[in-house]
């Protein structure tokens, strides 16, 4: 497929996390939101008074839009709360394009906050809700949902247990070239099949982190981005496709909407996957991983255990994943998808330090929400990617 006219129309500008881990209880949703932005804006060397889009989501909040734009002081702001889970940022990334170019808002921020660890789910707003054909069972949601799709693919495929774990494996690796990251001991595939189940065939060790935390991105015109700070990372291609909500209406166990989000990104974008030289990929459990790099044509369909074997997806592996630690290693506070963006930037800036990926020019990061419901993948290029 030929390149858009959008391709490159935009780029992020500063990226930022909050405090990460535990951050206590005297600490809300807004105040990592906040606490996001004011860094992502000095990343930047923007002022607060310049931010005029607001894009945000969290489940702690029920009208997070308004929440942020009351606390930022910023009444005027063009907002967007629209949340798809651990996807929405990825999508408001996309949004925020279209409002740029449609002259709605100049500085947007694409925020997100959450206590979730602190707070033991003691804040948040929205309770589980009741599925006619799910809940008698007794699920215990999410594990239980990727555990289906888990047990699938290896029943489809022949993946083994080992092969969930060598992600869990490589994304340690990861984490430990990463100040940031929770997760500060070796790990070894052995251990994580040796920890204690959740829900089969997937152990504590292939389930991502509880955590606090939150970050921003900054999202100006290409042209714009021309006169400030730092290097511009431009938006090259997206794509979404949403499958269902709920696990028990999932087409298919072992193929995502990645298979089309993926598809529209890179024939926006003009590029292939072969072209990428680090891949974000949220990484909740150790299934996604494999599912993604599948779906997203990184290998064939049911070659992903095979694909992750080795530490080929760890430091030194032939396709750097999840560089920061993922949500198995580095955080996970609820909704991903942000920190998979910011850590794209920051390889494609190369300020990543011991775990940097030498030469990234091209990166792509793909969001998931809900039980593999709703899937966007974009492709990130530095000002040579043009």
């Amino acid at each position: 497929m030929s390149r858009t006219a959008h391709r490159g129309s935009v780029a992020i500008v500063g990226v930022a996390e909050s405090d990460l881990g535990a951050v206590g209880e005297d600490w809300t949703p807004l105040d990592l939101m906040a606490q996001g932005v004011q860094r992502a804006l000095q990343d930047a060397g923007l002022p607060l008074s310049a931010v005029d889009g607001l894009f945000c989501a969290t489940t702690q909040s029920r009208l997070a839009g308004l929440a942020l734009a009351e606390y930022l002081q910023r009444p005027d702001a063009y907002i967007d709360s629209t949340s798809t889970g651990g996807s929405s940022f990825l999508g408001h990334l996309v949004k925020a394009q279209a409002a740029i170019e449609a002259g709605v808002c100049s500085v947007a921020v694409v925020a997100y906050g959450s206590t979730q660890r602190s707070s033991g789910g003691r804040k948040n707003s929205a309770a589980p809700e009741r599925h006619p054909y799910e809940s008698p069972l007794r699920p215990f949601n999410p594990p239980t949902a990727y555990a289906l799709a888990a047990a699938r693919h290896m029943h489809e495929f022949g993946t083994t247990r080992a092969q969930l774990a060598a992600v869990a494996v490589a994304a340690r690796q990861w984490a430990l070239r990463n100040p940031a990251a929770w997760e500060k001991q070796p790990l070894t595939v052995e251990e994580v099949l040796a920890s204690k189940m959740v829900s089969h065939p997937l152990t504590v060790r292939d389930c991502c982190l509880v955590t606090d935390g939150g970050g921003a991105l900054v999202v100006v015109s290409a042209e714009r981005a021309q006169s400030l700070r730092r290097p511009p990372v431009f938006l090259l291609g997206a794509g979404h496709h949403t499958t269902h909500q709920s696990i028990s209406s999932m087409p298919d166990l072992v193929r995502t909407g990645a298979i089309v989000s993926g598809a529209k990104a890179f024939g926006a974008s003009g590029l292939r996957p072969q072209d990428v030289d680090v891949a974000m990929l949220y990484d909740a459990f150790t299934i996604n991983t494999i599912l993604f790099l599948e779906d997203l044509g990184f290998c064939a369909k049911g070659e992903g255990g095979a694909f992750v074997e080795g530490g080929r997806i760890a430091p030194g592996g032939v396709l750097p994943v999840n560089t920061n630690g993922g949500g198995l290693s580095y955080c996970h506070p609820g909704m991903y998808g942000l920190m998979l963006t910011v850590e794209a930037v920051r390889q494609l800036r190369g300020d990543c330090g011991e775990r940097q990926v030498p030469g990234a020019e091209v990166a792509v990061a793909h969001g998931n929400g809900g039980v593999l419901s709703s899937q966007a993948t974009v492709l990130l290029g530095t000002e040579a990617t043009l």
